[in-house]
């Protein structure tokens, strides 16, 4: 008995310690990236954008002291040439120190087109997990609803439209016609959008950018209450890891309908293509990272500002065991004699 709580006390300090070590830098990542994609913003390039993103991604993860392992990328080695699936990531310690083995899962610039066109919302990316701490999604589509913390339990993705958005009203003690849905505004969501519009709630329809909406929906003072819809599963599971950070709670199917995809899923070892997945079982690690920064203006964050004298950021950092979310405004300032720091 003595020796499990031992082994469970070092097993939460060690977890403790990557989070505690590895938080900070991950947010050097995120800014770093978010800097550089939002010098092309509204060029209309978003190749241009992504790929500057993900550059400066993989350049600050290599001066990491960490043994790090791309689950969620660009995505195969093949397609990309940088962060993609299975990619090692980090620097080790010549002399052989120990650092520890993370997954990681990222989305180097989650809203492209936002980002080429001066939309608002778009982020750039990342969780990080122990090993084997995040599902390696394919590349497909997923279903999803993602609420806050209030209304644990109280969607389901076989239910009806109008009983979720009811039951939701009643956790949240307001009204059906008071609630704001977030929907990606694609063909394939045509009766989910008449189904809510029929109940009473009200719809913001997004072009790209549902994994911000999602973790929007778990932030109270956002204005946003639920997410639901069809969108990537990759970022599925990057939301998941979020929510779990911020005691949300998400519901998640992926949507296989085609004989590749489903000898694709049997390869990475998904034997229930039917499975209602939720935000543990989509980021089960013990120790969580979520990081992101962002790009454009957004409902959580404010996007990337230049003047004279350096540069502004908005970024989010939460972490799962040591229990912090934190807003970090950040001022990165140029190498100036003259330089002046200005009160928010």
């Amino acid at each position: 008995m003595a020796t499990d709580v031992r082994q469970e006390a070092k097993a939460r300090s060690f977890g403790e310690n990557i989070e505690s070590d590895l938080a900070s830098k991950f947010l050097r990542v995120v800014e770093s990236a978010a800097i550089a994609s939002a010098r092309t913003m509204g060029r209309g390039e978003h190749e241009l954008s992504d790929q500057v993103a993900t550059e400066s991604m993989r350049l600050t993860m290599d001066s990491i002291p960490m043994r790090g392992t791309i689950v969620i990328g660009e995505g195969e080695r093949d397609q990309a040439p940088m962060l993609y699936i299975g990619e090692k990531v980090g620097a080790e310690f010549p002399d052989g120190t120990d650092v520890p083995e993370v997954d990681i899962a990222v989305d180097p610039l989650e809203g492209t087109n936002l980002c080429a066109t001066g939309a608002a919302g778009s982020i750039t990316v990342l969780a990080a997990s122990d090993a084997h701490g995040l599902l390696h999604a394919p590349d497909c589509y997923m279903e999803k609803i993602v609420v806050g913390p209030s209304c644990k339990g109280a969607v389901d993705l076989d239910a009806p439209v109008g009983d979720n958005l009811k039951n939701i009203a009643k956790r949240l003690e307001r009204g059906v016609q008071d609630l704001v849905i977030v929907v990606l505004d694609r063909p394939r969501h045509r009766d989910l959008i008449a189904a809510i519009r029929a109940a009473g709630a009200r719809i913001r329809l997004i072009t790209d950018g549902d994994l911000s909406a999602g973790i929007a929906a778990a932030v109270i003072g956002t204005g946003v209450h639920a997410v639901m819809g069809t969108g990537g599963a990759p970022e599925g599971v990057i939301t998941a890891a979020a929510i779990r950070c911020l005691n949300g709670y998400m519901l998640g199917r992926l949507v296989i309908n085609s004989p590749e995809l489903e000898e694709r899923v049997e390869r990475m070892g998904i034997r229930d293509k039917a499975k209602v997945y939720c935000a543990e079982d989509l980021a089960p690690g013990s120790q969580v990272i979520f990081a992101a920064t962002g790009v454009t203006d957004g409902a959580l964050l404010r996007g990337v500002r230049f003047f004279g004298e350096g540069i502004r950021t908005s970024s989010v950092v939460m972490t799962l065991m040591t229990g912090k979310v934190r807003f970090i405004d950040s001022i990165h300032l140029t190498k100036s004699p003259e330089v002046k720091v200005r009160f928010p």
